[in-house]
């Protein structure tokens, strides 16, 4: 995996760039139109993760992730900022996964198996305050 030290800044922000994109058209693919995004909320860690605040057409807002791992969305009213919202997708990736598992549906392990990575690696990030300095 490329790390952020490896990366120059064009590369960087190439990455970003095309994070957005991928989390507009995951949001799109969903029937859910994107029509800003909340830059002064939004974070990432380049190239692990980006936790995007949008809001929709519809007037609604919703936060995205997108990066190393599935790209997933929920509403924003599930955390008030982007590292709660990495909370918000550890736990509902863990919650996930206990359902994958439980299903015994062995070709669904695999994905399961892929959260619970995920779900762990995004809770370290939560708890690292070196990342979000004071609250």
């Amino acid at each position: 995996m490329t790390n952020q030290a490896s990366m120059n800044e064009e590369q960087q922000s190439q990455w970003v760039r095309t994070q957005y994109q991928a989390a507009t058209k995951y949001l799109a693919d969903k029937g859910l139109v994107t029509d800003s995004v909340a830059m002064e909320e939004s974070r990432y860690l380049v190239p692990v993760v980006a936790v995007w605040k949008l809001k929709l057409l519809d007037g609604t807002k919703a936060w995205v992730i997108s990066g190393d791992l599935p790209t997933d969305h929920s509403s924003a009213d599930v955390a008030p900022d982007a590292r709660d919202a990495l909370r918000h997708f550890s736990l509902k990736w863990q919650l996930q996964a206990e359902n994958l598992f439980k299903a015994g549906a062995a070709e669904q392990n695999k994905f399961a198996e892929l959260l619970v990575s995920r779900a762990e690696g995004l809770y370290r990030l939560y708890e690292d305050e070196k990342l979000w300095g004071s609250k």
